[in-house]
């Protein structure tokens, strides 16, 4: 069997500076809205946080954000995202 796919289409912002991390987060978001996804999973990792908190306080105030929470553990939890975008 081959493993599954991941259940949301994914950004991977490990190791960037919240300065590279926001504008390539922003075009990731904007392409998946455009492209019609419902949903998004952010991997920000759980490092000291930093990162983590200046994404969850930049998502609200884009407007394709519909909601956002915490990764379930089998999802990668405290450090990824899940989105849920506008429709």
């Amino acid at each position: 069997m081959s493993p599954a796919s991941p259940p949301y289409p994914e950004v991977d912002l490990h190791r960037l500076t919240v300065d590279e991390a926001i504008p390539k987060l922003e075009q990731f978001l904007y392409e998946a809205y455009c492209a019609g996804i419902t949903a998004v999973r952010v991997n920000h990792g759980k490092g000291t946080g930093a990162l983590r908190a200046s994404v969850r306080a930049w998502l609200p105030k884009q407007e394709s954000v519909k909601s956002f929470r915490t990764g379930m553990p089998w999802e990668g939890g405290d450090g990824v995202t899940i989105v849920e975008l506008a429709e």
